[in-house]
Formats: structure tokens, C-alpha cells, sequence
């Protein structure tokens, strides 16, 4: 369990199936981070992303924490985030904040997610548990503005727009193009050691 209950708390919650994670995912979290005076973010690794089984083949939860624990390592108040792998099954976000909230008993939880997510937060698993246990921050790119719905309360933070994704990092790992300043170098080395994506093969 990562610091004190005294030391955290103001939690943000960034879960994502990080495959691999990138420097959107840390700007993202830094930008949230600072904007919202949070002791920390957790970059939460999903063990099974519900939304995308069936859609391709997931990289192991653990080689997907050890990819996020390395690209955390040198950034102050971001953190990997193993609860949901160490919960097992099936990972949702109500499940992980009820955790959270028995760990760290009186703190903020704050959730982060995307703007496309958020228009779409009512297809969520007990997404009315979600509101209830958290404050919900959605991540606006500029230019991009999206309606949401008007009976969540929200807080929109501003976040630079970074054309980068894990499809495409994937593509690129496939395709032998150069992943430089879109993956960290810590990232890298976890995935030429652990021969992920195809590299090493």
C-alpha cells in the first residue's frame, strides 16, 4: 500500500490497461495532479479490462504494472497502482474505490478520465457507486469540447493534447519504428527485458 493514510489525502484514481503506458498518460496525470493539489495519483494497472476483452490480446497485468512502475519511477507524486491486480477477476472502478476508501479512511478520491469516457459514464458497471465514492475529473483536450452529462458534477481540467496512443505504440513496436520520447526510456528497458510486443523475437 503505497504511504500513510496521513500522507494521502487527496487521491487521484488514473486507471487504464497501460499497453504500454506513454507520456500522454503522465502528462495527463501531472497536469490533474498540480491543477487539483492532489498528494497523488495512482496509475491504476486494470488486471482484466472489461471493456476490451475480446477486442485483442491484453499484455500480462504484471509486465503492464512493471511497464507503469517504470515510467512513474522518476516522477514525483505519481504511483503505480496494483489493487486491481491483486483484486483479480474483472476490474472496475467502483471495486477499486471501495478499496481505496477502506485503505485510506477519510480521503479524497478524485477519478480521472477521459472525455470520451465520461460522455459514455452511464454504460459503466454500478457507475452510480463511481459518483458516490468520488469526485470526477474529466481531462478536456483543447479545441475538443464534449457534453456531458448535466446531472454528474464534474471538474474539467485542461490538459495539453498529445497525439499519442497505445494502439499506435503498438503498431510502431510492430512495424520496427523508433518509440523515443513517446515511450520513457525506463519503459523501454522493461519491454526489451521482457521481450514484450514482439521485440527481442
Amino acid at each position: 500500500m503505497p504511504g500513510s493514510a496521513q500522507q494521502m489525502r487527496r487521491i487521484g484514481l488514473f486507471g487504464g490497461t497501460f499497453d504500454p503506458p506513454h507520456v500522454g498518460h503522465l502528462v495527463t496525470a501531472v497536469n490533474v495532479r498540480h491543477s487539483l493539489n492532489l498528494d497523488v495519483v495512482l496509475l491504476m494497472v486494470a488486471n482484466v479490462p472489461w471493456q476490451k476483452q475480446g477486442t485483442r490480446l491484453i499484455t500480462p497485468a504484471i509486465d503492464r504494472l512493471a511497464m507503469v512502475d517504470a515510467a512513474v519511477s522518476e516522477v514525483p507524486g505519481l504511483l503505480a497502482g496494483r489493487h486491481e491486480i491483486d483484486l483479480g477477476g474483472d476490474s472496475y472502478t467502483a471495486d477499486t474505490l471501495a478499496t481505496l476508501a477502506g485503505d485510506y479512511p477519510g480521503a479524497e478520491l478524485y477519478t480521472i478520465i477521459g472525455d470520451d469516457a465520461a460522455a459514455g459514464l452511464e454504460t459503466w458497471s454500478r457507475h452510480e457507486e463511481v459518483v458516490a465514492l468520488s469526485q470526477l475529473v474529466v481531462v478536456d483536450r483543447p479545441g475538443v469540447p464534449v457534453e456531458l452529462p448535466d446531472a454528474i458534477d464534474w471538474i474539467r481540467v485542461e490538459v495539453p493534447r498529445l497525439e499519442v496512443s497505445s494502439t499506435d505504440l503498438r503498431a510502431r513496436f510492430s512495424d520496427g519504428r523508433p518509440l523515443n520520447y513517446l515511450v520513457t526510456e525506463p519503459v523501454l528497458d522493461v519491454i526489451d527485458a521482457r521481450s514484450l510486443y514482439g521485440v527481442n523475437q
